[in-house]
Order: C-alpha cells, then structure tokens, then sequence
C-alpha cells in the first residue's frame, strides 16, 4: 500500500468514525438510542400546560391538525433568539396564508422576568402569528423535559444573569409528534416547502 493510499484510507475512516459518533448523539438526543423504537416512537415533544402572551391558557392540544414549530428562548437573549425568531418570522411571511394551517411556538425558559406583558411587548417586532408561552418554573421545567431542552441560569456582571439554553428549532407534525430539528440555515422558501409537506 502506498502511502497515499494509506492517507486516504486514514482520512475515510477518520470521516466514518466522526459520522458515527454524530449518529448515535443524535439518536441518544432524540430517544431513539437503544430503545428499539423508531423515530415515529419520538420521546420528544408531550403535554404542556402554559400561558400566551394575551395571557390565554395554552396546551399542546391547541396545535391538533396542525404542524408546528417549537423553539425555547428568552427574551433577554442577546442574539441566537432573535435571530432565529426573525428567520422563523420570515418562514410565516413566505407562507403567507398558508401560516394559519401551521404554528410556532416561543417558550420561554427564563419564566423569572418572561411575563406574558414582557413576551407580548418581545413579539411585536415579529410576525403575529408565533405565540410566546411562560408560566412558572415547575409549568417551564415540564415542558423543557418533555422537550429534552437544556436550560440553565449563567450570572453576568451586576446580579444580572443570561441563560444558556438548547437552541434547536423542533418541527412537531400534525399529531404532534417530533419530526426533525428544523433547519433554518437556508432560504426562507426551502423551509416553507418543507412546513408545507406537513400540512
């Protein structure tokens, strides 16, 4: 074998073993890893009981029939939230009227200083229709399980704190059944088209 050879072959198996590895975090991160269920079988996504920005009682039961999407923030976030909530923002805008057979859900995982007023006066500077959910901590930590969400508080300079959060976007189907990470990494269309499969 020649050394280039050898190369290549170092270099492929070095690809296959990271390709691995990333499967099987992924499967774990999805509940999938040695459980013997398939993706269907999802441990991600499940009952929540939380209040919306116009302070109106909110369940998973309220998306029944329709996609949605599920991403857990706060609006404190100095970046990555944001972000994502205009690029989530513009997915409802190429929708169009389409957005109304679908759903996106904002979660807040700092419930301390998220109010439903505080959430309200965050969301109007994005599309109308992602609904901001809070409640209190135990109604919070219950939906960040069911959503296998990592949250924890990180203190900053002056008693002020930032939270450090799982920022993955979840695409749920029409019964409410986690899909995929929705990617957003992408024009704005290709992730409409995607949502529209689900509807």
């Amino acid at each position: 074998m020649t050394a280039r050879s050898s190369h290549i072959l170092l270099v492929l198996s070095a690809f296959l073993a990271g390709l691995a590895i990333f499967l099987a975090v992924f499967l774990y991160a999805t509940g999938q890893f040695g459980s013997g269920r398939g993706p269907s079988a999802s441990v991600i996504g499940g009952p929540f009981q939380l209040v919306d920005q116009e302070g109106k009682q909110v369940t998973e039961k309220d998306m029944n029939g329709k996609p949605f999407l599920v991403f857990f923030g706060y609006t404190h976030c100095p970046d990555v939230c944001p972000t994502t909530l205009f690029e989530v923002s513009e997915v409802m805008r190429v929708l169009g009227p389409d957005a109304n057979r679908a759903g996106a859900f904002f979660i807040s995982v700092d419930p301390e200083r998220d109010t439903p007023a505080a959430m309200k006066d965050y969301l109007a500077s994005f599309d109308p229709r992602l609904r901001g959910l809070t409640g209190d901590q135990k109604a919070i930590e219950a939906a960040e399980k069911a959503y296998r969400v990592y949250a924890k508080k990180v203190p900053t300079s002056g008693g002020d704190y930032n939270m450090d959060h799982t920022a993955l976007v979840y695409l749920m189907d029409k019964q409410g059944r986690f899909v995929a990470p929705f990617s957003l990494k992408r024009a704005p269309e290709e992730s409409a088209a995607e949502l529209r499969r689900y509807m």
